[in-house]
């Protein structure tokens, strides 16, 4: 019976074995560019002949040239942007501080797209100058230790349109959740035909046990997915602009309404215009973290008299309402009651879910100021019941705060 036992185990653990290599194959985690470039260890670099003939021709001809680099160029001005040319003090990582992908992090440094696009139709001595010779305080800080020649620069260079022109090759998703949603998929689905059919275990003890455990962990997993449909907890978009409510709101003491002025009146919050922005900012040049870069991007939207485009972070569906004025203005509800602590963030995050039982809780919850406050004057029988201590509190819902068409309508 024991040797029966250990044999059963032996052909399961053989199985999940399998399925679990099966599952791996074409999985691999996101991985990094210099990966790639540090694995060409057979790259020679190549001579300068082509880069000094277009160096003599001026900085239009660079520009006009670059898009038909040769390809040994292109790849020695990706390595030249990874500081994998040069060694010891003379190594320079263009990506340590302009990432080429999104960061949880607020990173003040404009990433390597930015840039590209910036200088996509500019000469390599203006990008040789912005290198080597920055005006800004925090460039100049930045930018004191880089030793680079013209001809690095015109490498680097076509690197930057080449990243313009055909973006970057977003890295592979990992998909562990997926993975493991479909090993027990299949583990579960082997094991009912193995009882029903095969009846290759004999002790269906196993057998049963490993159906109650792929059920249980599907069920979790499509409950928790189903759920989270609509939803959008933890999103944390980059912006147009790195406006950090940090600086603005914390470090500068700027009040939520300056900014978001209708919130107290009007059904939505809203977002402050460019001229608003400039208000600061026709005096405010230099930012202390991200030097002229952003700032630079207001100013040249006001100059050319186009709105900033926002991403928006905390959606609700077209079905609900929430009127600002109403909570705000009225029950005089904190903005970090909803939307969390957000003169602590760099990057604006949805900290709530926002779901309707989130709503209702909070409805059915929190005590309403129904005497001093001349909105609820109408409410007589509740303040009489106040008065008469017939009630503790009044919340939301007993003002038809939980009813369907106060939100849907």
């Amino acid at each position: 019976m024991i040797q029966l036992l250990k044999g059963e185990a032996l052909r399961h653990l053989f199985f999940i074995t399998l399925l679990l290599s099966i599952a791996s194959v074409g999985h691999s985690s996101a991985f990094t560019l210099q990966d790639t470039l540090r694995a060409d260890t057979a790259f020679q670099p190549a001579t300068q002949t082509q880069a000094d003939t277009i160096m003599a021709a001026g900085p239009l001809a660079v520009t006009s040239a670059l898009p038909t680099m040769h390809s040994d160029h292109l790849l020695r001005g990706e390595r030249l942007f990874f500081g994998l040319v040069y060694f010891a003090d003379k190594a320079v990582n263009c990506a340590a501080c302009h990432t080429m992908y999104q960061a949880d992090t607020m990173n003040w440094n404009p990433g390597a797209s930015e840039i590209s696009l910036k200088y996509l139709n500019k000469g390599s001595e203006e990008l040789e100058n912005v290198l080597l010779r920055p005006a800004g305080k925090k460039m100049a800080e930045a930018h004191a230790s880089i030793d680079l020649t013209s001809q690095d620069v015109v490498m680097i260079k076509g690197f930057m349109d080449h990243i313009a022109r055909e973006g970057i090759k977003e890295p592979k998703p990992v998909i562990n959740r997926l993975l493991l949603f479909i090993f027990f998929s299949l583990l579960f689905l082997f094991s009912i035909v193995d009882l029903v059919f095969l009846k290759l275990t004999k002790r269906k003890l196993i057998l049963l046990l490993t159906i109650l455990i792929s059920i249980t962990y599907l069920t979790n997993t499509l409950v928790k997915e189903a759920i989270a449909i609509g939803r959008s907890q933890f999103y944390q978009p980059d912006q147009p602009v790195k406006f950090s409510h940090m600086v603005h709101a914390t470090l500068n003491q700027t009040e939520c309404l300056y900014c978001h002025t209708t919130a107290g009146y009007s059904h939505s919050a809203g977002i402050p215009s460019v001229n608003h922005c400039m208000n600061c900012h026709i005096i405010v040049r230099d930012g202390t973290n991200s030097g002229r870069f952003e700032i630079a991007k207001v100013v040249d939207a006001y100059d050319n008299k186009m709105p900033i485009q926002w991403i928006r972070v905390h959606n609700l569906p077209h079905h609900v309402a929430f009127p600002h004025d109403q909570h705000v203005g009225v029950v005089g509800l904190d903005c970090a009651e909803c939307h969390g602590e957000v003169e602590k963030m760099d990057k604006v995050m949805q900290v709530n879910d926002l779901s309707m039982g989130w709503c209702l809780g909070c409805h059915r919850t929190r005590e309403m100021d129904i005497m001093s406050n001349d909105f609820y004057s109408v409410y007589m029988k509740l303040r009489e019941d106040v008065l008469a201590k017939r009630t503790d509190m009044v919340t939301a819902r007993m003002t038809g705060g939980t009813e369907c068409m106060k939100c849907h309508y």
